[in-house]
């Protein structure tokens, strides 16, 4: 079984035979066979070759690169070897047309608002108001008119839902608003965290299919970022990332020592965010038991999933309905 490797010490990524090495900066030496790596997280300062990109490029492994504060920076990417143009062409004309668009931007929130809701309810705080205004914006989504209104309704179930949050969550942590470049606060930095690392999850599943990252629907395609992943991502952040987040600092697991300031951008340092992944990778590899494919599939399975039945849309296929979650 593939995994990911996270590197957080300063030193080497380097190819010896068939094997991928880390060489940290004290003398240590770590072999890791490369047929047993999926995706490489390269927190410190690493150098590399081109012999190695060529290497992993071959293997169809993923190196996403984070800067010193844990922010996601970029990845590389090999080149893909599942490619299909008629996925491409379907994938564009669901852009360009304007109702298939929005059809799927309004799933992806409806998804979204569904998962907010479940959290609430397993945390037994189903009777808050905010998560009654979440509700009763769940109503207004099919009735919007195009992708801006989509958003809309979207931006307003998210802000109540970060008041739902602070109602689960020590009171060390509570946060008066969401800010993410940079973060303000301890609780923002862990959303922040966690929501990158949902990211190249998601990134990492796509790479497995035939669809095109860059082509989304709710989120604008961008030069600068796949954003079919920040379309994806909203399906799976309130289901694994964010009940993540509120057992880890309801149970004291990520602590307030686990964050630095710098010149007020509060990040985690190296403990909180091998702690974090930790947890993150292990609620990854988890299974539940799939009532329709009748066997146990993992939550990072899950993902990819969601992905087949995009492509099975766009192609005229199977409508595509989106994960809710039954369990």
């Amino acid at each position: 079984m593939q995994s990911d490797i996270f590197v957080f010490s300063n030193g080497r990524l380097q190819r010896k035979d068939n094997t991928l090495y880390i060489l940290a900066e004290d003398g240590r030496k770590r072999p890791v066979p490369i047929e047993q790596i999926e995706n490489v997280h390269l927190f410190g300062q690493i150098d590399l070759n081109s012999s190695l990109l060529n290497f992993v490029g071959q293997k169809e492994v993923i190196l996403h690169f984070y800067n010193y504060y844990g922010f996601y920076t970029g990845s590389f990417y090999p080149r893909e070897q599942k490619v299909s143009g008629i996925v491409t062409v379907k994938q564009s004309e669901h852009y360009l047309i304007k109702e298939k668009r929005l059809y799927l931007a309004q799933n992806f929130v409806k998804s979204a608002a569904f998962h907010m809701i479940r959290t609430c309810r397993k945390r037994k705080n189903i009777d808050s108001e905010s998560v009654k205004e979440i509700m009763k914006l769940d109503k207004e989504i099919d009735k919007t008119k195009n992708v801006q209104q989509t958003m809309g309704i979207e931006g307003m179930i998210r802000q109540h839902y970060y008041k739902a949050l602070n109602e689960m969550i020590p009171q060390e942590f509570i946060f008066e608003e969401r800010s993410k470049r940079p973060p303000r606060d301890p609780f923002n930095a862990l959303i922040s965290f966690g929501n990158t690392m949902m990211y190249t999850a998601v990134l990492s599943e796509i790479y497995k299919t035939h669809l095109n990252p860059t082509i989304s629907y709710l989120h604008e395609p961008s030069q600068k970022r796949f954003s079919l992943c920040l379309d994806l991502a909203e399906i799976f952040k309130p289901m694994l990332v964010d009940p993540l987040l509120l057992t880890l600092v309801n149970t004291k697991k990520i602590q307030l020592k686990h964050f630095d300031d710098h010149e007020g951008m509060i990040h985690l340092n190296e403990e909180g965010r091998k702690i974090f992944i930790t947890a993150f990778d292990e609620r990854l590899q988890s299974t539940i038991r799939h009532r329709k494919l009748n066997r146990n599939v993992s939550y990072r399975y899950l993902i990819r999933l969601e992905c087949y039945k995009l492509i099975k849309h766009v192609i005229g296929d199977t409508k595509y309905i989106p994960l809710k979650a039954w369990w």
